[in-house]
């Protein structure tokens, strides 16, 4: 079963249904699966891929605002009149737009996280793309970025990528530590690569920086949370294994407050 793929016709149909419903700006990708991706309206009030108060929210946060400029990496499958201006978080299947979504609507985070069992200072607010500093064995930093930090929770956010990506032995043996707080013959591996790369780099910044990791996934994605597990397994410290979990898109939307619970059931199926 090919569940990421399955996951992104699904996304990509209540896209369209819910351009139609909100007639929001839109448009989609080329080739054979094409994706949607939403715009922001001609007056910068509204943007399809967010719900209205997390977007308002967003554009009235300098630093949340930073992240709408990420570029989308898929630029040869956009049309060509839109492939200058589109953007990451345009695209419905993001993982960054929907947990910008769940984290910036107004008093969501805190109330998502106390009922997610998730403790943090309270007075502590979504940061996004922030760099892990991860030590490298030459003595430089690696450029890894953290999707979401909250206080002392890092979190890394999936919904329709592929996997967790892999990456050559040598390439992963290059983060100082390790060896200190992962088990590497038990890593997953098919002889020349290491699997479940981002994972690693996100239980290595957890380590670093002495916090709890979690990874937010989609249930309908058994495949990435069996990636998650081969990872997990791997941790050689008992309080840092404790340190890192998982919690689902649909945890989140269950316990979100009720006009973005809508919002996550009807645009994602949450």
């Amino acid at each position: 079963m090919d569940w990421s793929s399955a996951l992104r016709n699904t996304l990509r149909d209540r896209a369209l249904a819910w351009a139609s419903a909100q007639s929001v700006p839109h448009y989609v990708s080329l080739g054979q699966t094409p994706t949607v991706l939403f715009e922001c309206a001609g007056d910068g009030q509204k943007h399809g891929n967010f719900h209205p108060d997390a977007w308002n929210a967003i554009v009235s946060d300098p630093s949340w605002r930073l992240r709408l400029d990420k570029p989308h990496s898929q630029s040869r499958a956009l049309p060509p009149d839109k492939a200058a201006t589109a953007r990451e978080l345009d695209s419905s299947n993001s993982s960054d737009a929907l947990v910008m979504n769940c984290f910036c609507f107004p008093g969501a985070s805190q109330r998502v996280l106390k009922s997610l069992g998730l403790s943090t200072d309270p007075a502590a607010r979504p940061e996004f793309g922030v760099k892990a500093k991860l030590p490298l064995a030459d003595g430089s930093e690696d450029a890894t970025e953290i999707d979401m930090r909250v206080g002392s929770i890092l979190f890394e956010a999936k919904l329709t990528e592929k996997d967790f990506t892999s990456r050559s032995a040598a390439h992963v043996q290059r983060y100082r530590d390790l060896p200190t707080h992962l088990e590497v013959s038990a890593l997953p591996s098919d002889g020349s690569e290491l699997g479940g790369y981002q994972l690693i780099r996100n239980v290595l910044a957890a380590a670093h920086h002495n916090a709890t990791l979690i990874v937010l996934v989609d249930q309908r994605r058994p495949d990435l949370l069996q990636e998650w597990w081969g990872i997990h397994l791997a941790i050689r410290d008992v309080g840092l294994r404790l340190r890192c979990g998982f919690r689902t898109w649909q945890q989140v939307a269950s316990v979100s407050p009720p006009p973005l619970r809508e919002f996550l059931a009807g645009k994602y199926g949450l």
